[in-house]
């Protein structure tokens, strides 16, 4: 797979010839454009038309963060996979009212599934079985009901209901008092990790988009999240199954290990956020976490984070297609 950059300096990202390069007052560093999958941008950085065009050329998406870490959004060349079919077919299951719940279920049963993986695993590590063993006793609950549900907006409830049952049992794991959930607040955080969950989520939803560049699916196009006037929604979907595994259980290996402390948080008039040392920790780990490979239940071989996100992309195709139906990827450590 390709690797990703993430530039946390200012300086300026420039074209010559065929190759790119990002200088800043002390140095100029070459990016290998035939190796670069995407780049994440969060420091004050200028690009010229050039760049960009070259950019597209080599197939490179650059996604664009704020000085406070929000993402501000993302350099999407023009799709250079094109197959109107899969389109069609991804706009006839969203039309159909039936295939677009089938989905919507489906996708949220992954993300369920997911989120059971995490609290078992850590409930075998953990004293306090019983705060796990009820929650998980819901989320079961939850899932036999998901085939009943006439709606999205339904299946949307009762994704609410059990990620605020999850989230209740992050102040078990974590047990840290500088990381207290009390409750999800989002734009801004009002608690470091609220912080930490909105940072990695969007990171995630970026990986996904960027994923998505290299399918023939449209990112316009969701099930669970609404096509209407969100510039994308498959990224959204997709990034169900994978936060619980990919984002939570590296924020709580990170307070864990002390990896990620108070002093890596600022506060603002509003709410509370990562600094910017706080993020290149996050992303440092992050990267390393995507690189890390587990053992397809399918392909018989280790493939990496990253390219399970690919490879869910795959399987929805197939579905759209008729070919298989899909099943959301399950985590087996």
């Amino acid at each position: 797979m390709k690797k990703t950059l993430y530039i946390f300096q200012s300086g300026e990202l420039r074209r010559k010839d065929n190759s790119l390069y990002f200088e800043t007052e002390e140095k100029k560093r070459y990016i290998p454009v035939e190796n670069t999958n995407d780049i994440y941008i969060f420091g004050e950085v200028d690009v010229s038309k050039k760049f960009l065009e070259f950019a597209a050329q080599k197939e490179i998406i650059v996604h664009y963060f704020n000085h406070h870490g929000y993402f501000v959004g993302s350099f999407y060349p023009r799709e250079h996979l094109n197959a109107g079919h899969v389109v069609l077919k991804q706009a006839e299951h969203y039309l159909d009212d039936g295939k677009r719940l089938d989905l919507a279920q489906r996708f949220i049963a992954g993300s369920i599934q997911q989120m059971s993986r995490v609290l078992k695993y850590y409930r075998s590590r953990l004293e306090e079985k019983a705060v796990f063993d009820e929650v998980l006793e819901d989320f079961q609950k939850e899932l036999q009901k998901l085939p009943t549900a006439q709606s999205v907006e339904q299946l949307m409830a009762s994704e609410g209901h059990t990620r605020e049952k999850y989230y209740s049992t992050f102040d078990t794991i974590i047990q840290h008092p500088d990381f207290i959930f009390e409750k999800r607040t989002k734009r801004p955080p009002h608690n470091r990790l609220n912080a930490l969950i909105s940072f990695g989520n969007s990171i995630v939803y970026t990986m996904c988009l960027s994923e998505i560049y290299k399918t023939y699916l449209d990112p316009r196009i969701g099930y669970l999240h609404s096509t209407n006037f969100r510039r994308f929604s498959l990224n959204l979907d997709i990034a169900e199954i994978f936060k619980p595994i990919i984002v939570d259980r590296l924020i709580f290996s990170l307070v864990n290990k002390k990896m990620l402390t108070k002093k890596h948080f600022e506060k603002l008039t509003d709410g509370i956020l990562l600094s910017e040392e706080g993020r290149k920790v996050f992303i440092s780990e992050l990267d390393k976490k995507m690189q890390t490979t587990v053992q397809h239940p399918h392909l018989g071989k280790s493939v990496s984070y990253r390219r399970l996100i690919r490879l869910e992309l795959y399987k929805l195709q197939k579905h759209l297609l008729g070919e298989k139906p899909y099943e959301p990827y399950k985590a087996k450590w």
